[in-house]
This record gives structure tokens, sequence and C-alpha cells, in this order.
């Protein structure tokens, strides 16, 4: 025993009152501190002290410092109480326990490997610059304004097909050229939509006289009239593959086969006004229709009632676009009276959001690379609006027109977007970016290789 407790187990001692030179009473099992299985330590139920981690002169002090708090019960003020804290936190270093039961953990070994420093740092993904102002602009005079109408496309050639008036223009996107496909008749004229077919080659021109063309850009030649289809304008034209679908003032829809000579396979009547926006779904499933009656009907090809009716809208819809990542999701744009954006659910008929745009929905487009919505609007600010889908806030405002931006269309790649206005102006917007993937051809497109001296032209 240390000289520190000889005093200590000397007072022991008197009071021990066991009988001496007696034959020990038989002792229960008491179990061993622990024992190690495989290399695993199990504690017993009783801890003796361990000397070797015990630090006496701190366990001495403790054990004293209960008989002097009894002698200086009376006289401790709260000065030499406070004084008295501070002194034992500052030598004993906040500890209260006597003994220690286990040995002190080892220090751990410092290793020059760090997991966290070593492990490749993620960047952070920068925000897309969504330029504000439009990459060129084009004069188009004699542009028709009229929301019902489908004036603009563009081909999978990077061709771009304007009617302007009574003349089809086509402005090639690979070298900035322009050129005239045709000028209709008075008595057909004038060009109330075109669509280029999935080819890129063949364009299909709607007139008001209720005649369809269908011509070979690479030759300038008309291959085909489409004659008696409709009684009226032919405002929406959709290509599937090799059928073409009409759309009419008459308020119905043409399936035409053009293979066939005698190409009109399929009617659809539903509506009960003009036809004035038609999709085929990228699945190329189902047929998409919006019309003046405030309706969008869903058809399948071989039946002639629409498997859908949606009737939330409260007036004209022309803006269809089918959602490129969600094949059964439909967005849809109100006129005038109407001002909103509403997605269905095309399998289950169901609305599956609604938002309040505050003006004319003239058009919408897909972002085919990232998760978003171009539309584009009338009054009173005529702007492009860019939102984030799903969950619909503003990304972006474009402004330049001065009129209702009722066409647009969307560049092969997906970058670019074309919007045209009742203003005689025909605007490149580099609204969707350019995907990492796709930098090598992005580099190469017109937009990217507009020189500021040129910045201002005419389309004709």
């Amino acid at each position: 025993m240390d000289a520190g407790f000889s005093s200590y187990s000397s007072e022991m001692n008197k009071i021990d009152t066991r009988p001496v030179l007696r034959e020990p009473a038989p002792r229960p099992y008491i179990p061993p501190l622990h024992s190690s299985r495989n290399g695993t330590r199990t504690y017993g139920d009783r801890f003796i002290p361990n000397r070797s981690t015990t630090d006496m002169d701190v366990a001495r002090c403790l054990l004293a410092q209960p008989n002097r708090q009894k002698e200086n019960n009376g006289i401790a003020s709260p000065s030499k109480e406070a004084y008295r804290k501070a002194l034992a936190d500052t030598l004993l270093g906040g500890r209260t326990r006597i003994f220690s039961f286990r040995n002190k953990p080892k220090s751990p070994v410092k290793s020059s490997f760090d997991p966290v420093s070593a492990a490749p740092a993620v960047p952070a993904r920068k925000r897309r610059h969504i330029p504000q102002s439009a990459e060129r602009t084009l004069d188009a005079p004699d542009i028709t304004d009229d929301f019902y109408l489908n004036l603009l496309d563009w081909g999978s050639t990077n061709v771009l097909s304007i009617a302007l008036g009574s003349t089809v223009y086509l402005w090639n996107g690979n070298n900035g050229s322009t050129t005239e496909l045709v000028t209709v008749d008075d008595d057909l004229g004038p060009v109330t939509s075109v669509s280029w077919a999935p080819d890129g080659r063949h364009l299909a021109v709607g007139l008001d006289s209720s005649n369809v063309q269908l011509w070979d850009v690479n030759t300038n030649k008309l291959m085909r009239t489409l004659r008696g289809i409709h009684s009226s304008r032919v405002g929406s034209l959709a290509w599937k593959s090799h059928i073409l679908s009409t759309g009419s003032l008459d308020a119905s829809i043409v399936n035409n086969d053009i293979r066939l000579p005698n190409h009109d396979i399929s009617r659809f009547r539903s509506h009960t006004a003009e036809v004035c926006g038609l999709k085929w779904s990228n699945c190329g499933q189902h047929l998409a229709s919006g019309g003046n009656d405030s309706l969008v009907n869903i058809w399948n090809l071989g039946q002639t009632n629409p498997s859908k009716t949606f009737r939330d809208h409260t007036a004209a819809v022309k803006a269809l676009a089918w959602c490129p990542y969600q094949n059964n999701v439909l967005a849809t744009g109100g006129g005038g009276a109407d001002r909103s954006i509403k997605f269905w659910n095309v399998n289950t008929g169901a609305c599956l959001n609604s938002v309040e745009t505050g003006s004319q929905v003239c058009g919408l487009l897909w972002n085919k690379n990232e998760r978003e919505l171009l539309s584009s609007h009338g009054l009173t600010d005529n702007q492009l609006t860019l939102w984030k889908y799903p969950s619909m806030t503003k990304m972006a405002e474009l402004h330049g027109h001065t009129s209702r931006v009722l066409y647009m269309a969307q560049s092969p790649d997906g970058c670019t977007v074309a919007s045209a206005a009742g203003d005689e102006t025909l605007r490149f917007w580099n609204v969707f970016g350019s995907p990492e993937e796709k930098k090598q051809a992005a580099a190469k497109s017109v937009v990217k290789s507009v020189g500021p001296t040129n910045r201002y032209s005419h389309i004709r």
C-alpha cells in the first residue's frame, strides 16, 4: 500500500470487528472481470480499480474533499465557494472519479492518408447562362398575324421553312442562305400551314383553299397535291412517318397515307370548331388535337372516337407539346381567355398540373436535354418564358418581339429556338443552351457563327 493511504488503512483496521484465526467461510463464485473468446472481450458484473491508470494524488484529494466541506460548512462564503470551485476545476481538470476501471485507449496512429482529402472533389454544376436577347434577327414581311395558323417549322436537315403571305421560304441553318420554294396563286393562297416530314426532305404546305401540297425541297418540285380532303383552310399539319394528318377550319382531321393513290385512310370528327393544333406523340401512338372549341382530344389510329377528351381550358388550344422523356405526358396552352398551361396524363386522363401564365399561350416547346419547357405569349408582354419542370418556376423571360409571338420552332439539335411574330420579325434564341455531349456540333451551328456585322438581315 502506498504511503498516502497508510492513515486511511489504520482507521479502517480499528473498526474491523471480524473474528481472527478462524477458517474463512466458503466464498461465493465471482465471475472474472472479463473473458476472452475469439479475440472479443466480455466484461463481468464486478469492476476492479486499475492502479496503472489511476492518479493517486487526485484520488486522495477527492477522498478528503467531503470531510473538508463538512468542516467548512459554517464559515464558507459565496466568494470562497466560487474560489474553491475554480481551484478544483483548474487542478483536477473537471475530474470527479476516484478510480479508473479500464485501461486508457491507445492513441490513434496518425496516417498520412486522409480519405476525405483523398476523395476527388465533385465540382458544383454551373448554372447555365441564358442569353436575354436574340442571337439573330431576320426580317419577315407579310407574315400573317393569325393565332390559328402554323407558319413556321424546322426540319431534321437544319432547314427552316416559313410562310410569308402566299410564299414559302427556306432558310438554311448550316450556311445562313435563303431560298424561295413556292409562291402560290391568289386563288389558292395564302399559305396557312407548313410542316416538315421526318426525313427533312419533303415539306407539306397547307393552303387557304383547303388543298395540301407536298414538295421535294432537294429538287424544288411539287410532288403531289391533296385535294378535296377538307372544305376550308388547312391550318394545322402533323407527320407520323408516311402519314400526314391535316386539321381544318371545317373542324375535321384527315389522316393521309401519302404512298397510296387513295391517300385518305381515316377521319376524326369530334371538334365543333377549327382544329388549330395537331401533334403526334414521340412514340407515334397518340395524336393530340386542339381546337377553337377549347377542347383537347387524344386519338389513336383505327378508332373513330377520341380515347380522351380534356375540357378544362376556357379558350382555343393551339399550343401542344409531348414530353420527350415521359411519353404519356402532354402539355397544352390556352388562348387569351384562358392563359394557362396544363399537363395531362393521357393514359389516365388526369390533369397533373395547371399554371396561370397571365397572357395568351401561343406555343410550347420542350427542352430535349433538360427538364424545361418554353412558352410563347401574346399580350401584354409578347415574351418567351422558360419554365423549370415539373416545379414550373420561371427561369427566364425573353423580350424582343413587339407583337404576339405566334409561331415557334426548334432546331434539330434542340439548342436553338426560332420565333416569329406579328411584328414581322424572325428571331433566333439560344435558350436551351448546348448539351455537353454535343459541344462540337453546337460549335458548328449557324447561330454560333453569326458575326456582329450581319446580325440583322432580311429573309427576302
